[in-house]
């Protein structure tokens, strides 16, 4: 996942002559859909061409961390289908994009179906988290972003142990110009969501998020930063109840914003602080 793209002549953006399929994932297209508009306005701003294809769907990550593969099997082709003729993906989720590389290939398998084996591999080395994107493949830190406030970034689970994304968000935001970026203790620990864990076993999960949204309002934070929404949504959950007054802002809204067009919490987490409630 480090093929870049050739470099750019002196003058232009990174992105010239790059199309990328938006894969908006169904949580952001059903609640977070300022997070996918980010993307595409970060994404365009660099010169990258964004494409939405209209008949992609879940990855299938909930029904197969419930063990339900046969079920999943449609979304796989579907996912395969959908992409195939795509160089980049492009994702702002770790999560669901570690999905894509971690357990198409697997459901295939399991399918016994190799030639949705190759597919699903080759789909999976062409997609990214769009941390990744913007450093694998534009080799770009600083993207021009504008975010003059206090912020804490927690690394969610799968977009550390699956994506693998290491400390590319972390190397964004620090490149983002006005931003103080703030230590969180136990930065690595899991705020609870984990999927159907949050449904399975509500009373560890209430617990963890409790613990973690403790550790971000110990920061003296503004903002909570994460790579995927949902984790988000619980860790600000908690944050809510606490009246810490602690926004949650996804890392590609960050990036998003400029000194001429900042950003600004109020419609872009209306869903959430709908659910919050």
């Amino acid at each position: 996942m480090t093929t870049a793209a050739p470099s750019s002549p002196a003058g232009t953006r990174p992105g010239e002559g790059l199309t990328v399929a938006l894969f908006a994932t169904c949580a952001n297209d059903a609640m977070f859909p300022n997070t996918p508009k980010a993307v595409t306005t970060l994404l365009e701003r660099l010169g990258v061409k964004v494409t939405f294809p209209q008949k992609q769907t879940c990855c299938g990550q909930a029904f197969t961390n419930s063990g339900y593969f046969d079920e999943t099997i449609p979304l796989v082709r579907n996912f395969v289908n959908t992409f195939s003729d795509y160089d980049y993906i492009v994702a702002p989720s770790g999560s669901c994009v570690g999905s894509v590389r971690d357990q198409h290939t697997m459901l295939a398998e399991h399918a016994g179906d190799s030639g949705l084996r190759r597919e699903a591999a080759d789909i999976a080395s062409r997609t990214y988290d769009i941390s990744e994107f913007l450093i694998d493949v534009l080799g770009t830190v600083d993207v021009g972003a504008y975010f003059p406030h206090k912020v804490t970034y927690h690394p969610t689970c799968h977009s550390v142990r699956m994506a693998k994304v290491g400390d590319r968000p972390m190397r964004l935001l620090q490149a983002v110009s006005g931003i103080t970026v703030l230590e969180l203790e136990d930065a690595d620990r899991c705020c609870g969501f984990g999927g159907t864990f949050s449904m399975k076993n509500p009373d560890v999960s209430v617990a963890m998020a409790a613990d973690k949204a403790r550790h971000v309002a110990d920061t003296g934070a503004e903002y909570l930063v994460a790579g995927d929404n949902l984790c988000l949504l619980n860790i600000s959950g908690v944050l809510g109840r606490n009246n810490a007054g602690i926004r949650p802002v996804h890392l590609a809204e960050i990036l998003a914003s400029t000194e001429e067009a900042q950003f600004t919490p109020g419609s872009s987490r209306a869903s959430r602080e709908g659910v919050r409630k």
